[in-house]
């Protein structure tokens, strides 16, 4: 696994309140009270990490891909992104990001998706939407209640003409994003298991959450 990049010398693996390994595939959910720092960490690097939010208190306010593009006036997701709640309220900021790439627009894969993209071979593999359904199950939510994610470290070049291709990742083993929760939320991620685009350079891996009890 990679090294431990700390953002301030304060935050260390000692003093982190949650220290996570996501294997390859899996789905994975915690919560983040308002004030924390949460980490994702690409660990190995090229990994796709589809996620979620809701507000903890109310799992009917939840992230919204179009509030947020929106308020930032950009297609893509980095350092200073407010990350926005359906009810147009600030979830989370991020404040540090190693990468530069993260795509809110693609959505997440299913096996519906994988079958006309890939061929009816596909059908069954795993995919995101069956890990976001199964893990908000264990909330009391069901798949009615999957909105659009945010897909970290994910490279979707948008063309001119508004085409969209999942390309080549850009990460690199060990790079993360940073957020300070804005209030307490739900984290829902899916380690994402597709093997057929690049999107995880035809090879899934595992990934680390930290979350620190404050700034410092």
């Amino acid at each position: 696994m990679s090294n431990f990049i700390a953002t301030s010398p304060a935050r260390t693996l000692k003093n982190a309140s949650q220290d996570h390994y996501i294997p390859a595939e899996k789905p994975f959910s915690t919560i983040v009270k308002k004030g924390q720092i949460l980490r994702i960490e690409d660990s190995y690097g090229q990994q796709a990490i589809d996620t979620l939010f809701y507000n903890a208190d109310d799992f009917s306010e939840r992230y919204s891909n179009q509030d947020t593009m929106r308020v930032q006036g950009a297609a893509y997701i980095s350092t200073g992104t407010k990350i926005m709640s359906s009810e147009s309220r600030v979830m989370l900021t991020m404040t540090a990001d190693s990468c530069g790439r993260h795509d809110t627009s693609a959505g997440a894969c299913s096996c519906e998706s994988n079958t006309v993209r890939f061929g009816h071979g596909t059908k069954y593999l795993h995919a995101c939407r069956d890990n976001f359904v199964i893990e908000v199950s264990k909330h009391g939510m069901s798949k009615r209640d999957v909105a659009p994610n945010i897909n970290f470290f994910m490279n979707v070049p948008i063309e001119p003409t508004g085409k969209m291709t999942i390309v080549d990742g850009i990460s690199a083993p060990g790079d993360y994003v940073e957020m300070k929760a804005e209030m307490d939320v739900l984290l829902v991620i899916s380690n994402c298991p597709q093997i057929n685009n690049p999107c995880n350079g035809f090879d899934p891996t595992p990934i680390r959450v930290l979350v620190w009890d404050d700034e410092a």
